[in-house]
C-alpha cells in the first residue's frame, strides 16, 4: 500500500487534545514540552485543560495542532517503527497543516515550527481590523461556479476563493461586505448551503499581504533543509523538496487558495492508495470521501489509533 501522511489544519483543535498521548507516551510528551519551552507559554495545558477561547484563538490554535500532529508523528517514527519513504512517500498538510508536515519529515525544527506558527497566528489575526474581514462556506457549489460568485460579489473589494477543500465545499475570504454579498448571490445561482463562518480574519486572500510579508522576514531566519519525503503543497498542488521554494511557497501560501482538491488528486496519481491523517480531529478523512473514495483514509491521533495503525502495517 501507497501512503501519504496529510496533517489537519485550523478547526480541528478540542479541549482535551493531546492528553491521553502525553499521560501514555513519553515520546509524545516531550513533544509538547518542547513547544512550551519555545514558546514560553503554557500551550499544552491549554491543549488539555482549555479554556476553549483560548485555544481557539489563532495564534494557540496554529501551533497546538502542530504540536498535537508532530508528537503523533513522532510517537509512530521512534516507537512505532515508522519510516520515512517505506511506510510514507508524500507529506501534505492543510494551511498550517503544511508547517506540521515540514516539521513531521526534518524540513524544519520543532522549536523554530512553534514560534513560526505563533508569528503568523499573530499575523494573520493582526492583518484586518475585526470586523472587517469574513469567510463563507459556498457548500454545493463546484468550484468553477464558486470562483465566479467570488468575482461577481467582488465589485470594487477583496473576495476570492480561499479553499478548494474538496468537489462541493469551496470557502471564499475576503471584505466582509463583497463576502456577505457573495453568501446571497450563491443562494441565487443553487448553492445548497451558503454561510458565513466563525472565523477571527479573512485567510488566505489578498487582504492577508501584510500577514505575508511578515511571514517573509520570519521565515528568511528560519532554517529550511530538504523533507525526508517530498511535500505537497497547498500553492501549487505538487510536490517540492527544494529549501528555497518550500520557503517561498510558505510565504505564498498566506494569501494563496489552499489547493486541498488538486493535492489529493495528485497524490492519488502518483499512485498513492492511502492517505493518513496524523493528529487531531478527522476533517481530512471526511473530505477525502468526497474527493476519491478509491483512496483510502485513516486517522491516528489517539494512544488506541496509533496501536491500530501499527497493527496494519
Amino acid at each position: 500500500m501507497a501512503r501519504a501522511f496529510v496533517f489537519p489544519g485550523q478547526g480541528s483543535q478540542a479541549v482535551g487534545m493531546g492528553r491521553a498521548l502525553a499521560e501514555a507516551l513519553p515520546t509524545a510528551r516531550h513533544v509538547f514540552e518542547e513547544v512550551d519551552e519555545a514558546l514560553k507559554q503554557n500551550l499544552s495545558q491549554m491543549m488539555f485543560d482549555g479554556p476553549e477561547d483560548q485555544l481557539t484563538l489563532t495564534e494557540n490554535a496554529q501551533p497546538a495542532l502542530m504540536a498535537m500532529s508532530v508528537a503523533v508523528m513522532r510517537v509512530l517514527e521512534r516507537d512505532g517503527g515508522v519510516e520515512w519513504g517505506k511506510h510514507a512517500r508524500f507529506v501534505a498538510g492543510h494551511s498550517l497543516g503544511e508547517y506540521s508536515a515540514l516539521c513531521a519529515t526534518g524540513a524544519l525544527r520543532l522549536d523554530d515550527t512553534a514560534r513560526l506558527l505563533k508569528r503568523r497566528g499573530q499575523a494573520m489575526q493582526q492583518a484586518v481590523p475585526v470586523g472587517e474581514g469574513a469567510m463563507a462556506a459556498l457548500l454545493g457549489l463546484d468550484f468553477e461556479a464558486a470562483v465566479g460568485v467570488a468575482r461577481d460579489a467582488a465589485e470594487d473589494q477583496v473576495c476570492e476563493a480561499a479553499n478548494d477543500n474538496a468537489p462541493g465545499q469551496v470557502v471564499i475570504s475576503g471584505n466582509t461586505a463583497a463576502v456577505e454579498r457573495a453568501v446571497e448571490l450563491a443562494k441565487e445561482r443553487g448553492a445548497r448551503r451558503p454561510m458565513l463562518l466563525p472565523v477571527s480574519a479573512p485567510f488566505h486572500c489578498a487582504l492577508m499581504q501584510p500577514a505575508a510579508d511578515v511571514m517573509a522576514e520570519a521565515l528568511g531566519q528560519s532554517e529550511v533543509v530538504p523533507p525526508a519525503v517530498p511535500v505537497v503543497t497547498n500553492v501549487t498542488a505538487a510536490a517540492v523538496s527544494e529549501p528555497a521554494e518550500i520557503r517561498e511557497l510558505l510565504v505564498r501560501q498566506v494569501t494563496a487558495m489552499v489547493r486541498w482538491r488538486e493535492s489529493v488528486l495528485y497524490m492519488r496519481d502518483q499512485d498513492i492508495d492511502s492517505l493518513v491523517e496524523v493528529g487531531a480531529g478527522k476533517v481530512l478523512t471526511t473530505m477525502l470521501k468526497r474527493i476519491d473514495r478509491a483512496v483510502a483514509g485513516t486517522s491516528v491521533g489517539d494512544p488506541d489509533g496509533i496501536e491500530a495503525f501499527l497493527k496494519e502495517l
